[in-house]
């Protein structure tokens, strides 16, 4: 008897033991997950991109700006680059979220913000993408997480 109570109290022991090893022998990953971004790829259809640069500085800047104030987005970038070949990219817009639930979760709040921002409605919205599909033609688009590299310790 006193040897399988012996065996149970190590057993037990052992057993308090097994998540501390396991804990000890886990990988410390050297980042954390950070924002999501929302990249859009466009192309700017040739003699047409000042045009279209213009309706960004104008209504897409509007629009990004009461998205940022109510703090749907935390922020929105314009990157210009050279276009590789006849079907490349020359314009990133870049939104950044919070995390994905965050955008997901406001997608309503960020059209009545959106409609509010630029005095619109759907009939209005749909006169613009027709429109702007003559200055440029979307390539892609991409759901992107930053990494946050940590400090080596």
């Amino acid at each position: 008897m006193k040897n399988m109570i012996r065996v149970v109290a190590v057993l037990a022991f052992a057993a308090m033991l097994l998540p501390s090893l396991s804990l000890a022998q886990m990988p410390v990953r050297p980042f954390h997950d950070g924002p999501v971004w929302d990249i859009a790829f466009i192309k700017a259809k040739p003699g047409l991109g000042l045009k279209y640069m213009e309706w960004l500085a104008t209504d897409w800047k509007a629009e990004h700006e009461a998205l940022k104030k109510a703090g749907l987005i935390l922020d929105y970038k314009v990157i210009a680059t050279e276009a590789h070949g006849p079907n490349d990219f020359d314009i990133l817009l870049m939104t950044e979220y919070k995390d994905l639930a965050s955008m997901e979760a406001n997608q309503d709040k960020a059209e009545a913000v959106a409609n509010q921002a630029l005095n619109s409605n759907d009939q209005k919205m749909i006169a613009g993408y027709q429109e702007r599909a003559s200055w440029r033609e979307i390539i892609g688009n991409r759901l992107a997480r930053e990494i946050i590299l940590e400090p080596k310790k």
